[in-house]
């Protein structure tokens, strides 16, 4: 792998996620305050997804 692709992907990464944040920054405190209540093993369960859908993706984009 290339460097430029690493910095790439890792640009790609911060601009989608600021868009959320400077779009709707009110539903953005909503989400974070309902992640702060919720327990360990959700938060996790929900990680693992991201995680699984996002090697799913790569390996279809690949």
């Amino acid at each position: 792998m290339a460097w430029g692709e690493l910095f790439s992907a890792v640009a790609l990464v911060l601009i989608l996620e600021g868009i959320i944040p400077f779009m709707s920054p009110g539903a953005l405190r909503k989400t974070y305050q309902r992640l702060l209540e919720a327990d360990d093993r959700t938060v996790r369960i929900s990680g693992l997804i991201s995680m699984i859908a996002g090697v799913i993706l790569l390996t279809l984009v690949r």
